[in-house]
């Protein structure tokens, strides 16, 4: 029997934060039927390292960017957690859109991005946690972050 998501974030060491507040008018999610619609997202701090704000290929090397979309991806898992009441509820991700700060030459969003999906691959298995997913670069984010993320989630 798989591993349940809940049981591999113990086993991956991951303590989830505190859910985020909306920083503007919208929900941190929205519920339709079996799907949950999780609003952008952006970083934590995970290591005293970990960038909370920067542009990719100025600021920021990709190994810097990736760390962020994984930091990302942690906010996402508390808020999903919150919504639900435990990460067993979800049954696969559906579509994330990656948003990178990026400069006009940087071209390895998708590498950036993987600091989420390979996150996402790692709590909620191979088959469940790999979806749908764009990587675009953006000419800014709000408040200068590196990366924020949002993703469609199916749910029990």
């Amino acid at each position: 029997m798989a591993t349940s998501p809940e049981a591999r974030l113990k086993e991956l060491g991951i303590t989830l934060p505190p859910p985020g507040q909306p920083m503007a008018k919208y929900k941190m999610a929205v519920r339709v039927g079996n799907l949950l619609y999780v609003s952008g997202h952006g970083p934590s701090k995970l290591t005293d390292t970990t960038p909370m704000t920067g542009c990719c290929g100025k600021d920021l090397t990709v190994e810097q960017g990736k760390e962020c979309a994984r930091a990302v991806g942690i906010n996402i898992l508390a808020t999903l957690r919150h919504q639900l009441g435990s990460l067993d509820k979800v049954k696969r991700l559906v579509k994330t859109l990656g948003m990178v700060n990026s400069t006009p030459e940087f071209t390895a969003h998708p590498a950036v991005i993987n600091g989420y999906s390979e996150l996402m691959a790692e709590v909620f298995g191979e088959e469940a946690g790999v979806g749908a997913r764009s990587a675009v670069g953006m000419a800014a984010l709000p408040g200068n972050l590196p990366v924020e993320i949002e993703a469609i989630f199916e749910v029990e």
